[in-house]
């Protein structure tokens, strides 16, 4: 039986080049996927809803697993929307976001977690400032356990809503005495 002998170094410098080509690909990939995910932020609306420009589309998001005041629940609402203006200016206008499974609620609003430049969690930021409430609607409970550790903290350090002179009523509550027309 003969054996018949094959040059090896094409295939080996095709391999070499294709592995090449996918890490090159891998590092574009990841790139874009994380530019796909900063918006920036053109307004804030309340204590838990922003208007953005998303990949140049103007979008209103709306923060997934928190109710903050309604800005008629004075003084609460007006503090909660500064408070999250803060947060947002801090970190230039410019937020990461994260969706869960339902991307978009009833009202066609946008459903999102919101990052900041440094890695904080604005959604469990404002729960944890005492400014809004825990607010979960399966099955967008990716961050759930954060989120009620978050408000948990506000509760037992009477921080915000929570302390004296705090909100006297659930925005949810709110929202059904006072419906929007």
């Amino acid at each position: 039986m003969k054996i018949r002998s094959v040059n090896t170094a094409p295939m080996v410098l095709l391999i070499i080049v294709s592995l090449l080509s996918g890490c090159t690909a891998g590092d574009t990939s990841e790139k874009n996927k994380k530019d796909d995910r900063a918006i920036f932020v053109e307004k804030i609306a309340d204590g838990d809803s922003i208007e953005v420009v998303i990949r140049g589309s103007r979008e209103q998001i709306r923060l997934i697993g928190i109710d903050a005041p309604e800005l008629a629940q004075r003084p609460w609402g007006k503090r909660a929307k500064k408070y999250l203006e803060e947060l947002v200016a801090a970190s230039g206008w410019e937020l990461g976001i994260e969706y869960d499974v339902e991307k978009r609620d009833q009202y066609n609003r946008v459903l999102a977690y919101l990052w900041t430049r440094d890695g904080m969690l604005i959604n469990e930021e404002m729960l944890r400032s005492g400014l809004a409430v825990l607010f979960t609607f399966p099955p967008n409970v990716k961050y759930v356990d954060r989120l009620r550790a978050a408000q948990v903290i506000a509760r037992e350090n009477k921080t915000g809503i929570w302390g004296k002179g705090g909100l006297r009523q659930l925005p949810s509550a709110y929202r059904k005495e006072h419906p929007r027309r």
